[in-house]
């Protein structure tokens, strides 16, 4: 046994502190940002079926969320809108009275230390659940900038401390920060979602912002699972035109993707744990055959060891309670 040489690797897993002492990646709270649907109406509070845990709220019963992910040490959240009425061409987006600037407002009154981030896209407020303006049923790229120019516009008159434009036409993110710019908002950052792929994993979203599209589908315009190199040619673009987040999304199937991109940009790298992924793993808990919380920390951590900066998360709140716990 003398004469055998093999590295003893185990010497640094003997007990809990030394392996914190070791550990090569590290998740905490203030990595989060969490995700609130706001709706019109009164008195609304309504889980939504397919993501367990996860409300939309009217403006007045708002604060009850928002109360909690502050008392939790949560830094951000971002806001995606139900309107009341929706249209051809998405105006509640750019409407100063819509229901994201009016809770942008409500959120920052009270609490102006909490980042608040406004998802930039039409999809929410159009009828046919596109997140541009269509012709039959083709999307128009150029139209549909000039649209999600005034809604970041409009968002950023509110309050928004971040514009986050999730519509992947080509040239958004240009169009955005000349729009920006010139409204005087040049200080306000772009959390872009470059990255985004035409993916299942979106389908319980799309129950909690009633953005499903009414015909056909949004691979014209987000991306190939199948493509990797694509995502760079992605990056790259946005990196150019002036954003200052790059996004992942979805993330856990992406993994790959993610530390690619990590690898290629100097800007701060955002994961997107999307609703089909926070659902999956909410039904299997509930069944009884997986252990959440190790399951959701894993898949946290796995994240932020693909190369992500910040994590977007319908998990944050139980996170952030489970790390105080350690």
């Amino acid at each position: 046994m003398n004469e055998m040489q093999f590295r003893r690797n185990r010497r640094l897993r003997n007990s809990n502190t030394l392996r914190a002492m070791v550990r090569e990646t590290s998740l905490h709270k203030e990595d989060f940002i969490y995700p609130i649907f706001v709706i019109e109406g009164e008195n609304i509070k309504n889980e939504i079926n397919s993501m367990p845990g996860i409300h939309q709220f009217s403006l007045d019963r708002l604060m009850e969320e928002v109360d909690e992910v502050v008392a939790l040490g949560i830094p951000s959240v971002i806001l995606f809108g139900i309107p009341e009425e929706k249209d051809a061409e998405g105006t509640g987006a750019y409407d100063d009275e819509g229901i994201v600037q009016k809770a942008t407002r409500l959120i920052k009154e009270k609490y102006p230390q909490l980042v608040v981030i406004a998802d930039t896209c039409l999809c929410e407020y159009t009828d046919h659940g596109h997140c541009g303006i269509v012709h039959g049923e083709k999307v128009l790229n150029d139209p549909s900038l000039d649209l999600l120019a005034k809604t970041a516009v409009s968002q950023a008159k509110a309050g928004a401390d971040i514009i986050a434009p999730s519509n992947m036409m080509d040239g958004f993110v240009i169009a955005i920060r000349q729009a920006l710019d010139a409204a005087g908002f040049e200080d306000i950052p772009i959390m872009s979602y470059a990255v985004k792929y035409a993916s299942a994993y979106y389908g319980p979203f799309r129950d909690a912002a009633d953005s499903a599209p009414q015909f056909g589908d949004r691979k014209t315009y987000q991306m190939d699972p199948a493509n990797r190199l694509e995502a760079l040619r992605e990056a790259d673009s946005d990196v150019n035109e002036g954003a200052d987040f790059i996004i992942v999304k979805p993330a856990l199937s992406y993994l790959d993707i993610m530390r690619d991109v990590k690898n290629n940009v100097l800007l701060p790298v955002v994961a997107y744990n999307v609703s089909g992924e926070y659902s999956m793993v909410k039904a299997a808990a509930q069944n009884g055959w997986v252990d959440e919380k190790q399951i959701v920390l894993e898949t946290l951590i796995s994240m932020k060891r693909a190369g992500a900066d910040l994590i977007m998360t319908y998990h944050a709140k139980d996170a952030a309670r489970w790390l105080e716990e350690k």
